[in-house]
């Protein structure tokens, strides 16, 4: 760190929990963020604050004036600008000595092989299953922690898959692929704006915790928030032995 970076990031340098050896691992990650929307708005901002050294941001939808409300690393001079590119020009002024790349597609299965084993940490933040279950099948694949997170209408979750550790569950153990699940999207259900950004804080929250420390007390455990009642509740998520996405690593 020069003299610029400890005056920077002072702060995390007086936690215990970060530290001198914390901060530079933290300057020194790489995190992908799969979606430029309501959760990967904050967890771009908070990381790029943070310090983390790279960003690799994946979104092919443009910006839209519904999206305002909650999407807050986009502006209204940038309506029909790429997520993932209107991202990477908020936060070039945010910390200009985090390093952003994007990827300005809808990622496939193809894109996120290469992706994902490029990253530390993955932080999932798409609005759709289908691309959920392709992100988790190759943090599987690659052994990399994913950051998990939704939010629609007044709840939100947040789940951390650390698939370093054998024990861990994957997110398909949570919810199986073959699982018969209502697809429910922002566009036709609402959301409130606030709680994307809580969701959102905390997934980069866990994916500094992870980088700092190398751990995460949320692994194998999935947060609940209800915004209108104020209620948080935490449920274990056990690692399914016949799961068919991970059932293949190797056991503690």
């Amino acid at each position: 760190m020069n003299d610029k970076d400890l005056q920077r990031y002072s702060r995390h340098l007086l936690l215990d929990e970060i530290g001198f050896d914390g901060q530079d691992r933290i300057l020194e990650g790489h995190v992908l963020i799969i979606g430029a929307g309501g959760l990967g708005c904050p967890v771009a901002i908070y990381l790029a604050s943070a310090g983390v050294g790279r960003l690799t941001i994946c979104d092919g939808d443009a910006v839209d004036l519904t999206n305002l409300q909650r999407q807050i690393l986009h502006r209204e001079d940038r309506i029909g600008v790429n997520k993932a590119a209107s991202a990477q020009a908020e936060l070039a002024g945010i910390n200009p000595g985090c390093r952003v790349e994007i990827v300005e597609r809808n990622v496939t299965e193809d894109d996120l092989g290469p992706l994902v084993a490029a990253a530390d940490i993955v932080v999932e933040a798409s609005d759709n299953f289908a691309t959920r279950f392709a992100v988790n099948r190759a943090c599987v694949a690659h052994g990399k922690p994913l950051v998990s997170g939704s939010a629609i209408r007044v709840v939100g979750q947040i789940s951390v898959f650390d698939l370093r550790e054998a024990t861990s569950p994957c997110y398909a153990c949570f919810l199986p692929e073959s699982a018969s699940v209502a697809e429910e999207r922002c566009v036709s259900m609402g959301v409130l704006a606030p709680l994307t950004g809580t969701i959102g804080s905390m997934q980069a929250t866990e994916v500094l915790t992870l980088l700092a420390t190398g751990k995460s007390a949320l692994t194998g455990r999935v947060l609940l928030y209800d915004a209108m009642s104020a209620d948080w509740q935490s449920i274990d998520i056990p690692r399914n032995p016949a799961c068919p996405v991970c059932s293949g690593r190797a056991s503690a």
